[in-house]
């Protein structure tokens, strides 16, 4: 049975489980250079990374046994996160499918869509990208103009997907996209499943500020996929991508960034400190900081474990979680650590994008203003 609070006793012997098998398994080249890696090198230990994770069991702790996972539940599966970042473990590179698309696929697809697709990404052999955004719908997504026009069996798409990060590397996108008319909004939307390794499919480099390759610009030009890879029904995709986006703002990429504060923490501690005055002077804050971000998880999960679906913690964990690596790299980058002084600058950068992803901070504080303390809606008339 899945554990319901984190001082259940089987949660410490998981505990002991995954610290012994994370004392070698993590690769020797990842510990030694994870900070001078190629993204080509990092790339590979990532891909090699969810097999290792897959063949050890690791890879759905809490996907049901029926879908390849181990049937265990939000606590085990975090609290398996939560060490390897402590103990300095890669990140998969199967994260979209695992996060975002597995969720989806397991509430909202078929049977025969579950059985061709769930395997194939827990063992991370395909690999997925999210076409949400675009140039003219960000954190407004209800307005995207993405279309899928059904004909016969299959819908051709035309549009334009920005921010998609890795299509450079993925097999599949969990697309978003118009089936209804063009005012429909949020009504008229589509979930799909897409194949990317086809004509009509344009994958263009998006290269950021720090002069690496995560993002693309992605454009259908009827590219085409078939009408059972609908997930869910036709102009329902909104509902749909409700569980994906409390997915990724919640605990799952929560946990991620939980790993990158981690590991800013232990340069802190183990280097930079002792050369750096105004990092040592604030270093206790962050520890206090990072580990009440920690608690805030754990609690929002034993809450789900308990059988609270609500997903009102999601906006608060994600305006937290990315305002603080952004202090965090800001400090490093400026607190005179001359070791790591190009290091921090290049992440300083890399996380401006830390509050845009997975929706702005602003938006996030008017869901927390409206849906979590019942405020009244933005622009609306005041009593």
């Amino acid at each position: 049975m899945p554990a319901t609070s984190f001082a259940d006793p089987a949660v410490d012997e998981f505990r002991r489980e995954v610290t012994a098998w994370l004392t070698t398994a993590i690769p020797a080249e990842w510990r030694e250079r994870r900070n001078d890696l190629t993204m080509d090198e990092e790339i590979e230990i990532r891909r090699v990374w969810d097999r290792q994770l897959f063949d050890a069991g690791y890879a759905g702790l809490s996907w049901p046994e029926q879908f390849g996972g181990r049937g265990l539940g939000v606590i085990e599966d975090f609290t398996f996160n939560d060490i390897a970042a402590r103990m300095d473990a890669p990140e998969g590179l199967g994260r979209v499918g695992r996060l975002l698309a597995g969720p989806a696929i397991m509430h909202h697809g078929t049977p025969e869509m579950q059985a061709r697709f769930l395997p194939a990404i827990l063992k991370g052999e395909e690999l997925w990208c999210q076409g949400f955004s675009e140039p003219g719908a960000g954190s407004d997504l209800a307005s995207l103009g993405t279309r899928a026009v059904r004909d016969g069996d299959v819908y051709r798409i035309q549009g334009q997907k920005v921010w998609t990060t890795y299509a450079q590397f993925s097999d599949w996108c969990l697309l978003l996209a118009r089936t209804g008319a063009a005012g429909s909004r949020s009504r008229g939307l589509s979930l799909m499943l897409v194949p990317m390794r086809q004509p009509g499919v344009e994958v263009r480099p998006l290269i950021n500020i720090t002069g690496t390759h995560e993002f693309n610009e992605v454009f259908f030009d009827g590219a085409e996929t078939s009408t059972d890879l609908l997930v869910g029904a036709e102009d329902e995709g909104w509902l749909v991508s409700g569980t994906i986006l409390t997915h990724e703002r919640g605990v799952g990429f929560g946990a991620i960034a939980l790993n990158q504060l981690h590991g800013y923490l232990r340069l802190f501690t183990d280097h930079c400190a002792a050369h750096a005055p105004a990092i040592a002077a604030r270093l206790p804050e962050f520890v206090t900081r990072v580990e009440l971000l920690r608690w805030q998880m754990m609690r929002s999960l034993e809450k789900m474990a308990g059988g609270d679906a609500s997903p009102r913690s999601s906006a608060v964990l994600k305006v937290t979680w990315s305002e603080l690596v952004q202090e965090i790299v800001h400090l490093a980058a400026f607190g005179g650590c001359p070791e790591h002084t190009d290091l921090y600058r290049t992440r300083l950068l890399f996380h401006r994008a830390s509050t845009i992803v997975s929706g702005t901070s602003e938006i996030q504080r008017n869901i927390i203003g409206e849906r979590v303390l019942g405020l009244p809606r933005e622009g609306s008339a005041k009593a």
